[in-house]
């Protein structure tokens, strides 16, 4: 997928929105995927995207944030850490699908499928530029900030 025109997508969003892929270009987009609302990773992650927006935001980078959890489960966790950016309800795996961030994985000694961080930059071009996955979360975000600022003119 790096280097390529991602495919338009749509999905339910905070704020009582939908979020379509065409809305953004013009401008980068970081979207990142997370396993699940309210869980400890997930919030050290959120925090830490929420905490650099101001960052991406002079870039005219928008960030959004993607999990199967409901509109509802989005919002409350929204409101809880005053996240400055939208959360999309991927409750179908579409998009999950799309990205290829469906993943089996070990839980408490179980095998579960689920969401493997991940995160991509979407330039605005709407081509694929930057992803990262199976991502750990100290430092991650300001890796994402660097190759933000490190894009092209052209691309942005």
């Amino acid at each position: 997928m790096l280097n390529q025109m991602v495919v338009d997508f749509s999905l339910p969003s905070t704020g009582g929105q939908t979020f379509e892929l065409k809305t953004t270009r013009g401008k980068p987009l970081v979207i990142y995927f997370y396993p699940k609302d309210h869980t400890p990773g997930c919030t050290t992650e959120a925090g830490r995207f929420r905490d650099l927006h101001d960052e991406f935001a002079k870039l005219d980078c928008a960030i959004y944030g993607v999990s199967r959890d409901s509109v509802t489960s989005h919002e409350k966790f929204k409101a809880n850490l005053e996240l400055p950016f939208d959360l999309l309800a991927d409750t179908e795996e579409k998009v999950c699908k799309q990205f290829g961030v469906m993943k089996a994985k070990l839980l408490y000694g179980k095998q579960v499928r689920g969401i493997e961080r991940s995160t991509f930059v979407i330039d605005g071009l709407s081509v694929l530029r930057g992803e990262w996955r199976g991502v750990k979360v100290p430092g991650h975000v300001e890796e994402v900030l660097a190759f933000v600022r490190k894009l092209p003119a052209s691309a942005v």
